[in-house]
């Protein structure tokens, strides 16, 4: 099965570190988002990403969740969803 809709990837992020957060991107296959975090030492923010029509069924989107710290020090974490009908 296709998709024949263009869908979204939705939800919340937060970061926390001592030196405040500088930045932080979500990415869902081709799509990037991105935040600006103030030098908060906390940032909680949401993202919504869409994944074009025609993604088949199954598909494993690969997803990463990257922050930086206002010292320059990146963390970052990868994952996936799958597409569904």
């Amino acid at each position: 099965m296709v998709s024949s809709r263009v869908d979204t990837i939705a939800g919340t992020v937060r970061a926390q570190d001592g030196d405040g957060i500088d930045s932080v991107w979500i990415t869902a296959g081709s799509q990037q988002w991105s935040d600006d975090g103030g030098f908060n030492q906390v940032i909680t923010t949401g993202y919504r990403l869409i994944i074009p029509s025609g993604t088949q069924a199954g598909t494993q989107i690969p997803m990463s969740f990257r922050a930086r710290d206002a010292a320059g020090f990146e963390a970052q974490r990868d994952t996936y969803v799958v597409a569904v009908p």
